[in-house]
């Protein structure tokens, strides 16, 4: 399968299996496509790396059949969904894409399985999996792009989650994130 066709699946399964998990942990009267966070930001990005695409396959298509570098990309994809997939299963009714401001009866702090490696391996496998579809499709503005944008969304997410976090279980949660990283580089 070629790149832009594994891009269009990776996209394809990523969203439909949010929606499927959102609905299975929470009903279908609770899910709507802003509570799954996709925004007009993140569909003029991936519209944009699909122009970069085909622009750089028009005006300089060398770089495009670089396998092993798709393969790169590809694998993360799987990795990142992979672990963000984990994240929402272990999770279960704990995990929302929306940040809890108020505690709720069913929200429990939860550091087992791949939480007992990273706080919050849906960013960290989020994270991976966009820049792993701009690999994937060998495109470096693109690559570039979504990193910092990605990075910097979470750096400003992460610490405004934790917050409450950190009013919901106090000492549990501080003691939690002295021993387990973010999952996103320097986002303590």
């Amino acid at each position: 399968m070629d790149p832009l066709s594994l891009f269009l699946v990776a996209i394809l399964f990523f969203h439909s299996s949010e929606y499927v998990l959102a609905v299975a942990i929470h009903g279908i009267s609770n899910v709507n496509p802003s509570s799954l966070l996709v925004s007009k930001g993140y569909v003029l990005a991936m519209v944009f790396s699909l122009v970069e695409y085909f622009l750089e396959l028009l005006l300089f298509p060398g770089p495009k059949e670089h396998l092993w570098v798709s393969n790169l990309g590809l694998l993360m994809v799987v990795v990142g969904e992979i672990v963000r997939k984990l994240a929402i299963v272990t999770a279960g009714r704990s995990f929302t894409h929306l940040i809890r401001v108020r505690h709720e009866d069913h929200h429990r702090l939860v550091t087992s399985g791949v939480y007992a490696f990273v706080r919050h391996p849906s960013y960290c496998g989020f994270l991976i999996w966009s820049v792993g579809t701009q690999i994937m499709l060998c495109n470096p503005i693109s690559t570039v792009g979504f990193a910092v944008v990605v990075w910097r969304f979470f750096a400003a997410r992460i610490p405004y989650e934790e917050y409450f976090l950190r009013q919901f279980f106090g000492a549990d949660y501080e003691e939690y994130a002295r021993r387990v990283p973010s999952g996103v580089p320097f986002v303590m």
